[in-house]
């Protein structure tokens, strides 16, 4: 591969704030945007699924979301509360947010801009996969083909997430780096869903490092609200033009499975890929496949845009 195949973390204005991206593969190969999901640092994209996507001809960009990791955080809003979820979900009482999955969006776009790309396949999971929605709606020229792994329309009336899963998205922040050590391990273990002796073996590794990056729970807050904030894209999803592939595991516990495939139910024309026994998480043993797919359609989208 060419000696620029990977360029270290650097910073980028885009849309007002600052944002920290990353990129694997050669300068000339199609762009390929990961998104990644609610309180989640750029690098819950591992370095070698990156490594491995770029490798099939992708110039792939990851980044931190806004109140994320390295990027600009911002201020406003206060700890969600139960009370405001049970509003919502019973007497559709909308939560109030200092921003929205719109401006993600704009986030995604404006980085973009900064990096001198046209369009890009655009790859996002869970809140990833929301941004990723809004983007292909409001910005369809940017869109080469769209990839939402296990992600939701918004629909309120999908059935919620398991007890064990929202409480861990509900937990008090961590005050110490023991505490959120031990939280990060139960969290992925929650979120997989069954055993993964090889990623439990990284665990550790990963936590350390996402320690090391900075943690912003208050951010990861603004985002909750954020989601929350800007309700169901289902009605508007059908006006998606970019070819779509949906992911999806048939054991997730944080989106059901129902939101992958009411994702696709919404979006004319979108494929459909349940992965048997995957959580709320990228376990390695379903790496090939969804790297596999990930580049069958990006590839698919790319050939047929030339004819």
């Amino acid at each position: 591969m060419h000696q620029l195949a990977h360029q270290p973390p650097q910073i980028a204005r885009a849309n007002g704030i600052d944002l920290c991206y990353e990129i694997f593969g050669n300068p000339d190969a199609e762009p390929m945007i990961l998104i990644m999901g609610l309180g989640a640092q750029m690098i819950q994209w591992d370095d070698d699924f990156c490594r491995q996507l770029a490798a099939r001809g992708f110039r792939v960009i990851r980044f931190d979301n806004r109140d994320i990791g390295k990027s600009s955080f911002l201020k406003g809003g206060k700890r969600l509360t139960a009370l405001e979820i049970l509003k919502l979900r019973f007497l559709r009482i909308p939560v109030q947010a200092p921003y929205k999955i719109r401006d993600m969006a704009d986030d995604t776009v404006g980085l973009m801009d900064a990096l001198g790309i046209a369009s890009a396949h655009i790859v996002g999971l869970s809140m990833g996969g929301m941004i990723a929605q809004e983007i292909a709606l409001s910005y369809p020229e940017r869109v080469r083909s769209l990839i939402s792994i296990m992600s939701s329309t918004g629909n309120p009336r999908l059935p919620q997430a398991t007890r064990e899963a929202m409480a861990v998205l509900m937990a008090p922040p961590p005050t110490t780096k023991q505490e959120f050590m031990e939280r990060f391990v139960n969290t992925w273990k929650v979120l997989r869903v069954g055993r993964f002796p090889e990623d439990e073996a990284l665990d550790l590794a990963r936590g350390e490092r996402t320690w090391a990056r900075g943690i912003n729970p208050a951010g990861s807050g603004r985002q909750l609200r954020a989601i929350l904030a800007s309700g169901s894209r289902k009605e508007r999803l059908r006006d998606v033009k970019a070819p779509t592939l949906v992911i999806h595991g048939t054991v997730d516990p944080l989106v059901r499975p129902e939101g992958g495939k009411d994702t696709a139910a919404s979006i004319p024309g979108a494929k459909l890929l349940m992965i048997k026994g995957m959580g709320h998480a990228l376990p390695l043993p379903f790496w090939p496949e969804i790297i596999d797919a990930i580049d069958k359609h990006a590839h698919a989208a790319s050939v047929n845009a030339r004819h």
